[in-house]
């Protein structure tokens, strides 16, 4: 279902709020202690992935057909379990750590979206979280909270 001038108007927003991580990261420090990795290095590319897919997406919007245009339908209960989800993995981060915390939100929203493939969805989740917190901690020389605190 596709709905074109939503999607238009969800690209600009996007792209606004893209420019403003952009900008917004400019003010945060480069160095943090004991890092090698700024807080303004995730802030600033993912601003920058934001801008760049939200301009495909507003050129995406000139090449749907005709017949695309549908009736849209909100699916009100997916969007409510993935904002919880969002919720909770943003409390619960520093607690958790962020490859338990990763891997339950991962698992809440892959489920959310596409019930079934419990493995397929394990096993995402799973290499994502670690090989992201990985990468960060060991490549990037970054910190992050790794396991519970409790």
């Amino acid at each position: 279902m596709i709905n074109r001038t939503f999607d238009r108007w969800a690209s600009i927003v996007f792209v606004l709020v893209g420019i403003f991580f952009i900008v917004a990261s400019k003010s945060l420090s480069t160095t943090a202690y004991g890092s090698g990795v700024g807080p303004d290095v995730f802030p600033f590319g993912l601003g920058i992935l934001l801008v760049l897919l939200s301009i495909r997406l507003f050129y995406e919007t000139f090449r749907y057909q005709a017949n695309e245009q549908e009736k849209v339908t909100l699916d009100w209960k997916r969007f409510l379990i993935v904002i919880v989800a969002v919720l909770f993995y943003a409390s619960s981060l520093e607690w958790l750590g962020y490859i338990l915390s990763t891997f339950i939100f991962l698992v809440i929203t892959f489920q959310t979206m596409e019930r079934g493939k419990w493995i397929s969805t394990i096993l995402v989740s799973g290499f994502f979280s670690g090989g992201v917190y990985y990468l960060y901690v060991n490549v990037l020389k970054g910190v992050l909270p790794s396991f519970p605190l409790f």
